[in-house]
């Protein structure tokens, strides 16, 4: 397969890339080490030049995947190249080394692409001193290709005539034998395919050789017609563009019962133009050469899985083969051993009385202890006499108690001299051959003994043909799944596509908000510059190796708590801590605040940021991850699956949140309350009095809600049901987690349970209100009378035990009153309030101070994204964030589902998928850990055939491409499995 330019291909592709000459230099990126991009742009449009060192340059329109973060040969490019005009693109002599110059006089730059060996790419200025060198190295003892040196242009070979006196020395040289074509190929520039296209029409066929098929002197005029016509074909080249060829070779399937064989064309060189020795194969014809080059390039990745795809059906069909002739040998096999039994036996019988004399001599000799050297010196001089029972021993074999002896058939010599009865003999005529005989048998015995194994073999060969079939079909059925599973696979991996956040950690939180992370400091760089905006959520953890992570969030509205939880819980587990099994917590922060300006005489290093203002802090998050698959939906399937994953706003669903939000499994749970069960709390709590004997910590009174209540003017649906605070101690520090729903001062105090202990209590809204220890029956019931009816919309029915856990909390904090709950509130510095301090009322210069006691506002739509501060040449991506919509966890029978892609994320987060298992540090491989999990989903009863082979298609490099290190892997009948 041809993968690089020849010196025909170069010339073709200059003349063709004149028309970019006047372009400017937009940007330079690179896919590889190798291979850079080169986008240039002008006022009739854009185009993409693609340079690869050694092999091509061509421009191209294929979306070619970038590397995350640009190299430094690209940054150098980049520095030197950008905004530049594309001002002369020519080949050196007729090498294949090509001059790129960007720029006039002395602000002129030249990039030098050398196309042969190992290739290279070199940037020069205009004296062509080298500036930066893709691969440094020395060419002999003077050529040095390194910084600060000059680029040799003298180096490239010049075009020459090529006289008749100069191909006739090239022929004189040559030793007798060598081909023709390798012999001119080494000393001119044009090319095998090229070359071998002239010579073909000359009538020189590949295989000529000198002094053999070609003589030098009658056949040198033929050689000088056809260089002269390649001759020809360069100087076209040279003034008009040539269209291209794709040459491609057929590749049969391996047929199969239930279809027709299909031909498969993989491409196999590109041309600019169709030769002779190519105009009987199958062949794509082009426009133009770049596209050519450009399709057959593209198409590689493709092209190497249908091969991939059709050597594995051939392999399966070999398999299938190869047990069809195996039972086929075997039968035979056992048919030959029968007949040879029967035969043995069969001479055995007729020489009854030879055998048993030749047995009784050895008996005999062994009876009487004579060594086993002796017995065959004996039998030798008994044939010396002609003996008869001496002469049909060949060998002794006493080791295992038999003798070898050669038998032929007595009544074959008989039927010789009666000529009546030939034919019948014949019939039943066997031919002599050497048979073993035991010693402990008579010969009689010895011919049963034969006779038995000709039965045994009998009966396995019926067996044998009774199993074929059954042997046949399974083996016929495993050959038509392998095929009909490689070319399942194929199809996914041709649909499957890259997506922007998959070179990222990443997961889809469980109310649909996309959550990228950085793999690296580079990455880390990459997401805060590129990716993220102001009114994103910005997530991280004061602890080495944290990645910095950013909840993308489209809507610009708060980001609900259990997302931010999660995104803390990745923040931690992508770093050291995962190794460590340390628990820790994070916090999170708005886009805005996230800066890339240091402090005065400080030095922010690649992926460090300055974050100003106040940090939200998350609280501590398990080390805890799950390992499942997201499906990609048929586009008329994706309607279906709308709001699977979204925000839970009803009140009865708060109790399945709380444990997410809060981080820990033993908070309490405090449902909402319908009428009669507050009636009878009530009557519960005045009977049971104040003789509890837990301490009273404290709890919001009625009188002290009543006066923060808003008036009846105010509308009520400022104050969502979901409008919650929780308080947590961490250590010896405050931890505070702020669900930020929807801001409003006045009414911060509501519905807040402040704790002295280190168990957050969450409380929902309703339960504070008409709740009180010191309030009398009649004016608790006036009050709840006057939100009865929005209680009735509101609240459902209380769950079955949590009356109890109700009232052990109100008897815990039946006593506190309003100054004891304002003094907690000072100590603590509860985010829950947005009532600034007496220092930042008079206007207090400290601003650090402001910030952190204010509550970081949300960016307005109009807000400049300079706010960020962030220095980059690019601007920030609008990434796609809508495409998650089209994944799904929760796939049903009826959904077409094209490929699956392996998630990694917050255990919790993937409390709803189908297929998951849980992940936590451990000892086991990422890869093992990985193929147990596929293995389990595989073996479910509940996963479908068309899920079945989404998993199978999934490549072991991207099941462990996000798990952070080792695990241990948990998963209900997990040991089951394994044993």
């Amino acid at each position: 397969m041809k993968t690089r330019f020849n010196t025909f291909d170069i010339i073709c592709v200059v003349t063709e890339l004149q028309k970019l000459i006047g372009m400017r230099v937009n940007n330079i990126y690179d896919i590889d080490n190798k291979t850079y991009l080169i986008r240039l742009q002008s006022s009739e449009g854009k185009q993409v030049l693609l340079l690869e060192s050694g092999n091509r340059i061509h421009s191209t329109n294929f979306e070619w995947p970038k590397n995350v973060a640009p190299s430094g040969f690209s940054m150098k490019l980049r520095k030197h190249l950008k905004n530049k005009r594309l001002e002369r693109l020519s080949q050196l002599g007729v090498d294949r080394i090509l001059d790129l110059q960007f720029g006039t006089s002395e602000a002129a730059y030249h990039v030098i692409l050398e196309l042969y060996d190992r290739g290279n790419i070199v940037l020069t200025d205009h004296e062509m001193t080298i500036l930066y060198v893709l691969r440094p190295h020395t060419e002999g003892e003077k050529v040095r290709f390194a910084v600060r040196e000059k680029y040799p242009q003298n180096r490239a070979r010049e075009e020459e005539q090529v006289s008749r006196e100069r191909v006739l020395e090239i022929l004189q040289k040559a030793k007798p034998g060598d081909q023709l074509k390798k012999v001119l190929l080494s000393n001119l520039e044009f090319g095998p395919a090229l070359l071998e296209h002239v010579l073909l029409k000359q009538g020189l066929v590949n295989s000529v050789k000198i002094g053999k098929t070609f003589d030098i002197h009658n056949d040198i005029d033929k050689v000088i017609t056809a260089i002269s016509e390649a001759e020809s074909i360069f100087k076209t080249a040279q003034s008009q563009p040539f269209k291209g060829y794709i040459v491609q070779k057929k590749e049969e399937r391996p047929a199969t019962d239930t279809k027709d064989v299909e031909d498969f064309y993989s491409n196999q060189e590109f041309h600019p133009m169709l030769f002779q020795q190519h105009s009987s194969m199958p062949f794509k014809e082009f426009d133009s050469f770049c596209v050519a080059v450009d399709e057959f390039f593209s198409s590689l990745e493709s092209q190497k899985l249908e091969l991939k795809a059709v050597q594995q059906e051939r392999d399966a069909m070999k398999k299938l083969e190869n047990v069809r002739k195996d039972h086929s040998q075997r039968l035979i096999g056992l048919e030959k051993v029968q007949e040879v039994d029967k035969q043995k036996g069969e001479l055995i019988t007729r020489n009854q009385e030879l055998v048993d004399s030749a047995i009784l001599s050895i008996q005999m000799l062994l009876g009487q202890q004579i060594s086993w050297a002796d017995i065959d010196e004996v039998v030798t001089e008994a044939q010396a006499k002609g003996d008869p029972a001496a002469l049909i021993i060949k060998k002794l074999k006493l080791e295992i108690n038999n003798i070898s002896v050669f038998l032929t058939d007595p009544y074959a010599e008989s039927a010789d001299s009666d000529a009546s009865d030939q034919e019948n003999q014949n019939a039943d005529k066997i031919p002599s051959m050497i048979v073993d005989v035991d010693l402990d048998l008579t010969a009689f015995a010895n011919a049963r003994r034969y006779y038995d194994q000709k039965r045994s073999a009998a009966k396995k060969q019926q067996k044998t043909m009774e199993s074929h079939t059954k042997a046949l079909k399974s083996a016929e059925k495993k050959t038509k799944q392998t095929l009909k599973d490689v070319q399942t696979i194929t199809n996914i991996n041709k649909l499957r596509k890259g997506y922007w956040f998959e070179k990222f950690y990443w997961f889809i939180s469980s109310e649909n908000y996309l959550v990228i992370a950085g793999r690296d400091q580079q990455q880390n760089e990459l997401i805060v510059k590129r990716y993220m905006k102001p009114t994103d959520a910005y997530v991280h953890a004061d602890i080495h190796g944290a990645s910095s992570v950013i909840i993308k969030n489209p809507t610009g509205l708060a980001v609900p708590p259990k997302t931010l939880n999660e995104a803390g819980t990745m923040a931690i587990c992508y770093s050291v801590a995962w190794e460590a099994k340390v628990v820790t917590n994070a916090y999170w922060v708005w886009g805005e605040q996230v800066s890339k300006t240091a402090p005065t005489g400080e030095y922010l290093s690649t992926g460090s940021f300055m974050v100003r203002g106040k940090k939200n802090f998350l609280p501590p998050s398990h080390l805890v991850l799950g390992l499942s698959f997201l499906f990609r939906l048929e586009d008329g399937c994706i309607e279906k699956h709308v709001g699977e994953r979204k925000v839970i706003t009803q009140e009865a669903d708060d109790l399945s949140t709380i444990e997410s939000e809060s981080g820990k499994d033993d908070d309490v749970e405090v449902p909402i309350l319908d009428e009669s069960d507050e009636d009878e709390m009530n009557k519960e709590e005045q009977a049971e009095g104040s003789d509890s004997k837990e301490p009273a910590d404290g709890i919001l009174s009625e009188d002290d809600e009543n006066k923060d209540e808003p008036s009846d003017s105010e509308d009520e649906s400022n104050f969502p049901a979901t409008h919650i605070k929780i308080q947590h101690f961490g250590g010896t520090r405050q931890i505070v987690t702020e669900p930020v729903f929807k801001r409003n001062e006045k009414n911060d105090d509501e519905n807040v349970i402040y704790l002295g202990d280190d168990k957050p209590i969450i409380l929902n809204p309703s339960m504070s209100k008409g709740r009180s220890r010191g309030s009398s029956e009649s004016s608790y019931k006036d009050h709840k009378k006057s939100e009865k009816k929005n209680a009735e919309q509101q609240q459902p029915q209380i769950k079955r035990g949590q009356k109890s856990k109700l009232k052990k909390i109100k008897e815990k904090y039946k006593d506190q009153d309003e100054e004891e709950r304002q003094l907690r509130m000072d100590i603590l510095q509860s985010s829950g309030t947005h009532k600034e301090t007496k220092k930042s009322k008079k206007g207090g210069k400290d601003q650090y101070s402001k910030n952190t006691k204010k509550e970081p506002r949300m960016p307005r739509p109009q807000e400049p994204k300079e706010a960020n501060d962030l220095e980059d040449d690019e601007p920030v991506v609008q990434a796609d964030v809508e495409i998650i919509n089209a994944f799904t966890g929760i796939p049903a029978e009826d959904d077409e589902l094209l490929f699956a892609i392996p998630v990694i994320a917050p255990y919790n987060t993937l409390s709803s998928y189908k297929f998951k298992v849980k992940l936590t540090p451990g000892i086991s491989k990422k890869g093992k850990a990985s193929k147990t999990a596929v293995s389990m989903f595989m073996k479910d009863k509940a996963t479908t055939p068309r899920e079945k082979d989404l998993l199978k298609a999934v490549k072991d490099e991207q099941l462990v491409r996000n798990i952070p290190g080792k695990v241990k892997l948990s998963a209900p009948k997990l040991q089951t499995l394994k044993k």
